[in-house]
This record gives structure tokens, sequence and C-alpha cells, in this order.
């Protein structure tokens, strides 16, 4: 059976477009919620004898003015909070307010300034872009022998195109979770988002390896046919590797702890975005740009 993918391209570029504006909507509106990791504060984490739950933890805490008390729970009693940078006064208060509730083991109590969590934003950046640089560099390389209809760094920019599309419909999504669920923008998420960027140009240089082997079988035969005939052959195999990717994936998300919760979120949202891309966007982009040259 011969699936003509090729035929429904205008409503993928269609649902594609609607996605990119609503995450560029999402992210200028409300922009993203920086945790400490970024935007500075304190970190203490705590044992306790029995944990509380994190509603008691934070009514106890209140009038403290901590404001965006982030409480984490880690291991079998532990707890990380996250909150704005407090001095030494504040920190026994708090201190004292949770041996109230029970017995406690304090771990480690530190502060990141503002300047600290300005670099880290800044450096996080520029390994995003020389991710991206290494990526359109190696398909570039990977498919040099392909020089028709298209150059071969011509897929490492339609590669790069799709990528950035994987990578900004989560950082969307996570701007609306932070307005709306204050979910903090934290160093997990980024981690999440770069091992997003391996996984998705492994999916894309499947698809363009496919069609590169059948444009060196066919030797001038029609690109889109050669294109449609790619997509169907690797249906099956990009469709399953996602899902079995996605059912550990949420496992993780549903009992892999708070710590982890949003580091397989970020994953979760991006490999089903990045199977679609690489399936329907990718490809339909390599024949519209091959009608392009003509």
């Amino acid at each position: 059976m011969n699936i003509p993918f090729l035929k429904y391209t205008k409503a993928y570029y269609i649902f594609s477009g609607a996605l990119i504006v609503a995450s560029l909507i999402s992210l200028l509106t409300f922009g993203l919620r920086f945790s400490i990791d970024f935007s500075g504060g304190s970190i203490l984490e705590i044992n306790f004898e029995n944990r509380p739950e994190n509603p008691i933890i934070q009514e106890k805490l209140k009038d403290l003015n901590l404001e965006e008390l982030v409480v984490q729970p880690t291991g079998a009693n532990g707890v990380i909070m996250r909150m704005k940078e407090v001095d030494e006064n504040i920190h026994q208060q708090i201190i004292s307010r949770l041996r109230e509730i029970s017995k406690i083991e304090e771990k480690r109590f530190e502060s990141i300034g503002p300047v600290i969590g300005k670099e880290l934003r800044q450096k996080t950046i520029i390994l995003i872009v020389v991710s991206l640089a290494a990526l359109l560099i190696y398909i570039t390389i990977a498919f040099r022998k392909i020089s028709r209809p298209l150059s071969s760094w011509q897929y490492g920019i339609i590669s790069i195109i799709t990528l950035f599309f994987d990578v900004l419909i989560p950082i969307g999504v996570f701007a609306s979770l932070g307005k709306f669920y204050n979910v903090q923008f934290s160093i997990p998420i980024v981690i999440a988002l770069l091992t997003l960027l391996g996984y998705t140009i492994n999916d894309k240089v499947v698809v363009f390896d496919r069609v590169r082997e059948n444009l060196l079988k066919t030797k001038g035969g029609d690109f889109n046919a050669c294109v449609n005939q790619s997509l169907n052959q690797i249906l099956v195999r990009s469709i399953s590797t996602g899902s079995c990717t996605l059912l550990v994936l949420l496992a993780i998300f549903f009992f892999g702890g708070e710590t982890l919760k949003y580091f397989s979120l970020t994953l979760i949202i991006g490999i089903i975005i990045g199977t679609y891309s690489s399936l329907f966007l990718a490809s339909p982009l390599l024949v519209s740009w091959q009608g392009w040259k003509k």
C-alpha cells in the first residue's frame, strides 16, 4: 500500500504554522518562568524523619515572604526547597519552623546570585547554537555525494528549520505551564531539549538517508515519487521507535518523582513533535524547495 503523503503537504504546513504561531504567542505573552538556576536564589535540602506533604511545608513558611517557594520531594524523606535569595537569619527561621513539623537533618544550603544565573543562561544559549551548527555541518558532510536535485547543504538547512520547530513547541508549552501552573524553566528542561536535538536529528537522518538511497537507485526518476516512497518505507520504523521511547518516558513521568517529571514531559512533547516533523514537515520541505528551484 502506497500512502500519498505529499498530497496533504498544504495541510501539514497549515498545522505546523498554527503550532508555531501558538508557541510564539505563548512565549512572547507569558515568557518563561526561570528557576533560580537562571534567575538566582537559594536552595535548601532537608531530610525529614517523617516527611510532610508539600502544602504543609508551604503553609508553615508562607509568612516569611519567600515569594515563589518550590518544594520538590527527593528520596524517601527528603525535600529540596528553591526560593528567592535569603540571608542567614531567614535561613535559621526556616529551619526552626520545619523542626516544629518533624525532626530534620539539613543536608545543604546554598545561594546562586543573579550574575551566575545570567551567565548560565548565556552559556545555555551558546550551547544550543553550537549544537545546531555542529548538526548542520554533520548533515552537509554526510550527504556530500548528493547533488541532485538538492545539494547536501540544503538537507542541512531543512534539518535546522525542523529542529527549531521541534524545540520551539515544547518551549511554548512551558511558557503556558509557567503562567498557569507555576512550572519553572530549569536546567533539567534544558538538558532534555539538548537530548531532544540528538534524538530528532537521528530521525531526520533516517528519512533523508532513505531518500538518498532511492535517489541513487532511480537515477533521474521523479523526486516527488522518490520522497513519497521513502516515507512509506520508514513510516512504521519511525512510529514504532517513537512509541517505544514514549512508553519509557511516560513511566518516568508518572512514577519517577517530582525531580524527573518535567524532564520527561519535555521529551514526551518533543518526541511526538519530532516524529511528526521528520515525517510530515522535513520531507515536504524537500519537495517544496525543489519546486522553488525550478
